[in-house]
């Protein structure tokens, strides 16, 4: 369980660690260098969605024969439709952009900001939580360094994700204190959302194909929505779809190098 529960906090020092950028830099971030670590943490979440995730759960469901598909479509959607519920209802403002989604609320335009962030690092936590809760219950295809690897992805780029929140924040007006604070809140939720999923590993053990599947639908869907529009905003640059390719084949490496 201490193994654990070092590895759920591993994701959240990521994010703390780059929202202290803001205390060592004076600017904001510039648009192409933000293109490319979205671009990057983009390619890790897609691998570990695949890698961590959806392939697990195939492997789990193997006594399915031909239908072994079925749980990691079927918690595939789940997830999926779980996100574009809470893009629907929270209220948010996605990085550089002018209207708000989600219903209506009197809130601040730099706190929209923090909840579409957290938002995005809801799954990530679920993913995490989820991949140890199959290692301590011994799930099959799931182990200590397999979980670890996806821990640490997610922190790898957790970390230029950090600096996206803090810097703008700053750069609006908040202070450095105030802004890093803001930061290190948005990847709060993902060693809460991690904990609780293994506070319930016993219970998800059953439909664990489904647990992590939903968590790699969830985890697509920040892709889809949100990060990939961001490294084709204009002016146009390859420079997103480059280290895309760079964050998935970390992930990629990480996973089969360590699981």
């Amino acid at each position: 369980m201490n193994e654990a529960i070092r590895g759920i906090a591993i994701p959240f020092i990521g994010t703390s660690l780059g929202a202290a950028l803001v205390f060592f830099m004076k600017r904001e971030i510039k648009p192409l260098l933000q293109k490319a670590l979205t671009g990057f943490a983009a390619g890790v979440m897609v691998a570990a969605s695949v890698w961590s995730l959806l392939l697990p759960a195939i492997d789990q469901s193997s006594e399915l024969g031909a239908w072994s598909f079925l749980p990691a479509a079927g918690g595939f959607w789940l997830g999926i439709l779980f996100l574009l519920f809470l893009d629907k209802t929270v209220p948010h403002l996605h990085m550089n952009a002018d209207t708000a989604e989600g219903t209506r609320a009197a809130l601040s335009k730099n706190t929209m900001m923090l909840l579409a962030v957290t938002i995005h690092n809801i799954p990530e936590g679920m993913a995490v939580g989820v991949v140890y809760a199959g290692y301590l219950t011994g799930q099959p295809g799931i182990t200590a360094l397999g979980a670890m690897s996806l821990a640490l992805g997610i922190a790898i780029q957790n970390l230029p994700e950090g600096a996206i929140i803090s810097l703008p924040l700053h750069a609006q007006g908040m202070s450095r204190t105030r802004a890093f604070i803001g930061g290190v809140l948005t990847g709060a939720v993902e060693p809460l959302g991690a904990a609780l999923m293994l506070l319930m590993a016993r219970q998800l053990s059953p439909a664990m194909p489904w647990f992590l599947s939903f968590a790699a639908g969830a985890m697509l869907y920040v892709v889809v929505e949100e990060l990939i529009p961001e490294t084709a905003e204009p002016p146009h640059s390859n420079i997103g779809t480059l280290m895309f390719a760079a964050g998935f084949t970390l992930m990629m490496v990480l996973d089969v190098a360590l699981g």
